[in-house]
């Protein structure tokens, strides 16, 4: 029998190799995130999704911060995991009742009809964590902010944690040096929390969480102080849900405006001023009024950094039928 040829050695050990390669990158895309996950099985979820959420954003502007502001409260918490939306039931207790969520955190209506639209053309391919992700990428792109491609490829969880929800989200009243504590235990640096708290140019927050720093607090303007109070009755249990923009400017608009109502002390929230309040990130604050780019730049970041936070792939979690409850 003949021996193969030297050239032919080269050639089969090549093709070895290009096999062990081959299999390699295969193996390890079921472990990453990736912009073309769904490229074969359903290349119109991004679409899907953005049509979704421009015909939720006509409807209510609001809509888009409170998307944005579900998928932070998710990616804290176990990893953005869809674990925020799961509903309680009599033998499951889900993340919705926690302090930092209940009577306060919105849009599940909005990501219940998404998945509803993308099953219709892709059934049991996209996760919900997924689906959130891209809803809040095209939350503040539609509401003028940058865009950014999306990593997809999560799976959803089939646990919560009320206890997470309670402990790992920022509460309002947090100072400086626990908002930092808080993001770093996400693996989120300062400059992170800086620019993805810019967040806040859109939305509107409730009477309960900015009455002490309107009422108690001398690190926010007087006249501003004044009209919120108009709206926001001094004695707990009276006016609790009343709404004030975060933005006093635009709080439809996604822009800097947000770091400017800061360093004239009218920031709303008491962890919106510590911001900038004499401390490690004022320069921060005043780089973004300076550079809307900047900000936008830095914010992208940090929205792909938080989407990374731990997801499920491979086999680990599901891809829920109905977002509101494990398969």
């Amino acid at each position: 029998m003949a021996q193969p040829t030297w050239s032919a050695r080269r050639v089969t050990a090549a093709l070895v190799v290009m096999v062990v390669v081959v299999l390699a990158v295969a193996g390890g895309s079921w472990a990453q995130l990736s912009p073309s996950f769904y490229s074969y099985s359903c290349p119109g979820v991004f679409n899907a999704v953005k049509r979704g959420m421009q015909s939720a954003i006509a409807r209510e502007k609001r809509i888009g911060a409170s998307i944005v502001r579900l998928f932070f409260h998710d990616c804290f918490v176990q990893g953005c995991d869809a674990s925020l939306l799961l509903d309680d039931t009599a033998s499951f207790t889900g993340e919705k009742t926690a302090n930092p969520n209940n009577g306060s955190v919105r849009g599940f209506e909005v990501i219940d009809a998404i998945k509803s639209a993308v099953e219709t053309i892709c059934p049991g391919v996209v996760s919900c964590a997924d689906i959130l992700a891209i809803a809040a990428r095209d939350s503040v792109a539609i509401l003028g902010g940058p865009s950014w491609d999306v990593k997809v490829g999560r799976r959803d969880s089939r646990t919560a944690s009320l206890s997470g929800a309670n402990n790992n989200i920022p509460p309002p009243t947090s100072g400086l040096a626990n908002l930092t504590s808080l993001f770093a235990a996400q693996a989120l640096s300062q400059k992170d929390m800086v620019a993805l708290s810019g967040s806040h140019t859109i939305g509107q927050a409730r009477c309960t969480n900015f009455r002490a720093h309107i009422y108690n607090e001398t690190n926010i303007d007087s006249g501003f102080a004044m009209r919120r109070q108009s709206g926001c009755p001094r004695n707990s249990g009276s006016g609790d849900n009343n709404l004030a923009p975060l933005d006093l400017q635009t709080p439809t608009v996604f822009e800097n405006n947000y770091y400017k109502n800061l360093v004239v002390k009218k920031g709303l929230l008491h962890s919106d001023q510590e911001l900038f309040n004499g401390g490690a990130t004022d320069a921060l604050v005043q780089s973004y009024i300076s550079s809307q780019s900047t900000f936008f730049a830095d914010f992208v970041t940090g929205m792909i950094k938080m989407g990374d936070i731990t997801p499920l792939t491979g086999s680990n979690g599901e891809i829920r039928k109905n977002c509101r409850r494990i398969n």
